[in-house]
């Protein structure tokens, strides 16, 4: 199940990644702390990773990867334009995986 797509923006790129606060529900618990790490599975070579989810501060608070994003997003080479999808397998479990689709390999569709 998709727990979120997107489009990476530069901020995402550069910082850290914002995502749509109703994701939250997917992902687990913040049990009263103001972060959590969760690992994540590169769908691509199953490398794992920690990311760590907190909350921006600002007018507009939204969710946020900050921990083990930069490394990631250098790893894959990712930049602007690109998208990644994050989801989650319950088959044993949860089990959270991300999955990167580059912007060359994108498909635009206009109406």
């Amino acid at each position: 199940m998709a727990i979120f797509r997107k489009v990476l923006t530069s901020t995402d790129v550069e910082r850290r990644l914002s995502f749509p606060e109703h994701s939250l529900a997917d992902l687990p618990p913040f049990e009263g702390s103001p972060a959590i790490d969760f690992p994540v599975m590169d769908d691509e070579d199953g490398s794992v990773w920690t990311f760590c989810c907190t909350f921006r501060a600002g007018v507009f608070p939204r969710p946020v990867i900050v921990k083990g994003w930069s490394q990631f997003v250098r790893s894959k080479e990712l930049k602007s334009g690109d998208m990644v999808v994050l989801y989650k397998e319950e088959d044993s479990g949860a089990r959270y995986k991300i999955k990167v689709k580059k912007s060359s390999n994108l498909v635009v569709h206009k109406h």
